[in-house]
């Protein structure tokens, strides 16, 4: 089917929905900050937006990887690449696919602060899902509401502390020598409610070489001295000491062994080494940050008034042959930074009553900055591999954002009008002290006005139609922009990547306690940022041209009866180079990029809620790797997971427990791969069948 049939069904399928829609019930509320930055009805806002809830993240989950709930969200991409020293990879409508490491192109936001630093770049690391309240997920044009983050905005929400002091304690263990133990307390004393929580997370890992251990503490202390005014102070760390990076194989190296790493064939010894082994790949962090946030509500207006400030430690050994730091020019392969950042959100929102409708505009600033000491090192030290050797590069790099907003929605009778604008200005700046490679001190600026707006007509209680539009604007990343073709200095020639984003949508409830979310999109981006080379964990970019992205997003939560239920999401994505660059056609592929994923699943929990059993199913696309789509493409796949989970309550003690089996039909598959590499090694293989268990025991004082 090509993409323009598929396109053409999906929307009859649109219309079927509104046709069923006018003889439902009326819908539940689901209540979203993204997007409007306050609380809103989902179901009533013009953007496709989903919300996660804590049981979908906490029920049967080991709670390491946010890519575990983040599957069940049409448009998203997700993926757990097997490597803690890389982190996920999270693209939204194909924007972030290409990053090597982190999240770029979507913003991450936790409990208000940002994930993502003030260049885009975000580790989803850092957000806490042991005490998740809820996930909401924005796609399309409003996410340009949010600055230098084209693609998306993935918000996390921890628990507001309440109630009786309680404690709670997890321990969970899997295949692979992976488990895990959480110790958490919440409650509300003295008008001040408290939340903490710590854990410790260790895997063998399922790749040759993928070890890791992650801990991670998280506090949360929330206060109301006066009537409308509410402080939140939070603060988290993150720490992970020499995890191992497994690094990418070939397709031969993959068909061969899933499990191994690329052999290094200029190693001198018998049988020689992987890349990984030989140089000992790994990484180390340190993360801490706190954040404060004060909310004053004057009737139905509010000021808010945020702050935050951290700060992030990283070293990292990287594998490539010592030929290659030959050139003056090489910055080494010992990545060392400790990073200093900080920044500010205010805004005011204003609640009247104007032409008979209801006018809400929040007016905001947002400010931010990371500063970094970065250093490179020789990888190795005479003939020993892997450790640090002599400095290769120093610098100071320093990345801001200063950023004035409007978001407006006027509402009256069956119709609701959104906008917004948002003037983004990012700073770059670089002081070189290390000059006998050259000086690549300098800086540059990108500033972009980034409009927004939607309508959305209410054709009945229960069905909702909508439109939104917006300009969007992505810039290069701090990483991006540290190199340039085949191996000079800073890249400074790097521009922004700009795009037109457009959908159409209607949500609706069709029956009795089913509803259907859909929207069909299609974005248009110039200068889009794409590899140039990849190598030794290296990469450079360039800008390429034109390319569009044209697609559909269903979502269906069902309420079954008897106690049955089911989510599903399903995503149709055409995603292509519309101009010819290098030795890329136009009409390529977006490598990174599944034409089409989906999730389903069918839960069930019996009347009283204690035991429950479900069956899920993920499955994409192929995947190409690289943009001339050439080298052979990941296929695509199908896995089936099952899980099964149990509570007794027993006094003041809560008692739960589950078992889960990932990959039942034991499939071998790609299940993430690196953009672009220049020595083919782009695949990263997903586990075949694996399993945990965990338990919990909760007391309520």
């Amino acid at each position: 089917m090509q993409p323009r049939s598929r396109l053409n069904t999906i929307a009859a399928l649109l219309g079927c929905t509104v046709a069923a829609g006018a003889l439902a019930e009326a819908p539940d509320a689901v209540v979203i900050v993204s997007g409007s930055r306050v609380e809103h009805s989902s179901f009533d806002f013009p953007a496709a937006v989903d919300v996660i809830d804590g049981e979908r993240i906490r029920t049967a989950q080991m709670r390491v990887n946010a890519s575990d709930a983040l599957a069940a969200v049409p448009g998203l991409v997700a993926q757990n690449r097997q490597n803690y020293a890389q982190d996920l990879q999270i693209s939204s409508r194909g924007f972030g696919a290409r990053s090597a490491f982190g999240v770029r192109g979507v913003k991450l936001v936790a409990d208000g602060i940002p994930a993502s630093m003030p260049d885009g770049q975000g580790q989803a690391a850092t957000f806490n899902l042991d005490q998740a309240q809820r996930i909401e997920v924005l796609r399309g044009p409003f996410s340009a509401a949010y600055g230098n983050h084209a693609g998306g905005v993935v918000q996390l929400f921890t628990r507001e502390p309440e109630g009786r002091p309680v404690l709670e304690t997890s321990v969970m263990g899997g295949s692979d020598g992976a488990r895990k133990v959480d110790v958490n307390a919440q409650g509300l004393a003295g008008g001040i409610g408290y939340l903490l929580d710590a854990s410790r997370f260790d895997t063998d890992g399922y790749r040759d070489h993928s070890a890791a251990r992650r801990d991670q503490a998280y506090a949360k202390l929330s206060v109301r001295p006066n009537d409308g005014g509410k402080l939140t102070v939070t603060a988290s760390g993150l720490r992970q000491k020499d995890t191992q990076d497994p690094l990418g194989v070939t397709w031969a190296t993959y068909l061969r062994d899933p499990r191994a790493g690329e052999t290094d064939t200029t190693d001198t010894v018998t049988p020689k080494r992987t890349f990984a082994e030989r140089y000992n790949t790994r990484k180390s962090i340190d993360h801490q940050q706190i954040g404060a946030a004060w909310e004053q509500r004057f009737g139905d207006s509010r000021l808010k008034v945020s702050l935050y400030g951290g700060n992030r430690q990283v070293i990292q050994y990287q594998a490539f042959s010592r030929a290659f730091q030959a050139p003056a020019s090489h910055s080494g392969g010992v990545v060392d930074f400790d990073r200093d950042f900080h920044g500010a959100d205010i805004s005011w929102l204003d609640v009247r009553d104007v032409g008979g409708g209801k006018l809400s505009t929040t007016a905001g600033f947002e400010y931010g900055r990371s500063s970094d000491d970065r250093k490179g090192y020789e990888n190795f030290v005479g003939t020993e591999l892997g450790v640090k050797g002599k400095l290769r590069r120093d610098e100071e790099d320093v990345v801001s954002n200063a950023d004035p907003y409007v978001q407006t929605e006027w509402a009256r009778g069956a119709w609701v009008f959104s906008g917004g604008v948002r003037r983004s200005r990012v700073s770059v700046s670089v002081r070189d002290n290390f000059l006998s490679n050259g000086n690549d001190s300098g800086s540059l600026r990108h500033a972009r006005t980034t409009p927004v707006a939607g309508v959305l007509f209410k054709v009945s209680p229960v069905l909702n139609a909508y439109a939104s539009a917006a300009q969007g604007f992505e810039t290069p990343t701090l990483n991006e922009l540290f190199y340039s073709g085949t191996g000079g200095g800073f890249n400074f020639r790097l521009q922004p990547a700009r795009s037109t984003h457009g959908e159409i949508g209607v949500k609706a409830i069709v029956g009795a306690g089913i509803r259907v979310d859909a929207a069909l999109f299609s974005v248009k981006t110039r200068d889009e940022l794409v590899v140039d080379a990849a190598s030794g964990g290296r990469t450079s970019y360039r800008n390429a041209g034109k390319t569009s992205r044209r697609g559909a997003e269903v979502s269906a939560d069902a309420d079954l009866g008897a106690g049955f239920s089911s989510r599903v999401a399903l995503t149709a994505l055409h995603a292509v180079y519309d101009t010819p660059f290098g030795a890329v056609a136009a009409g390529s592929r977006l490598p990174g990029v599944p034409r089409a994923n989906l999730y389903a699943d069918l839960a069930w929990k019996d009347a009283t809620g204690h035991i429950g059993a479900a069956l899920e199913t993920i499955a994409s696309a192929r995947v190409y790797a690289e943009d001339s789509n050439v080298e052979k493409a990941a296929p695509g796949y199908a896995t089936v997971n099952a899980r099964i989970t149990a509570r007794h309550d027993l006094g003041s003690w809560a008692l739960t427990g589950y078992a889960r089996l990932n990959n039942l039909l034991d499939r071998q598959y790609i299940g993430s791969v690196i953009v672009g590499d220049t020595n083919k090694r782009y695949y990263e293989s997903a586990p075949g069948r694996n399993w945990q268990l965990g338990a919990s025991a909760q007391y309520r004082f």
